[in-house]
């Protein structure tokens, strides 16, 4: 079981930076990659990049590449989420989430068994 709470979201003006955090809890948090997904309302849950268990590799949605930058901490089992020149269209409720596994990292929130109560993230225009 993996156990996941994120925090530090809040509201930005467009062209601001935020950073959110999730830390983990249960299983070694060093044995399992790492993804963050992000929901605006009526819209479909969709992936904003992931992380490898080590921290050595990352992916992004073309949407936020260049901007976000996902790291990790495993000695202190935190994931993070650096957000640079933010835009009224990244306003969501971002999640954390990990299948478990440090295997095959997926986009899709299917693929995903363990998520973070989420951290709601308002960018003014």
């Amino acid at each position: 079981q993996v156990q996941l709470v994120e925090s530090g979201g809040g509201l930005v003006q467009a062209g601001g930076s935020l950073r959110i955090s999730c830390v983990a809890s249960g299983r070694t948090f060093s044995s399992y990659n790492m993804g963050w997904f992000r929901q605006a309302p009526g819209k479909e849950r969709e992936v904003v990049g992931g992380i490898t268990w080590s921290g050595r590799s990352t992916y992004y949605a073309d949407s936020v590449k260049g901007r976000f930058t996902i790291s990790r901490d495993n000695a202190k089992s935190t994931l993070y989420l650096q957000m640079n020149s933010l835009e009224p269209e990244d306003a969501a409720v971002y999640y954390c989430a990990t299948s478990g596994s440090s295997g095959y990292m997926g986009v899709r929130p299917h693929e995903y068994t363990y998520w973070g109560q989420g951290t709601q993230v308002t960018v003014s225009s």
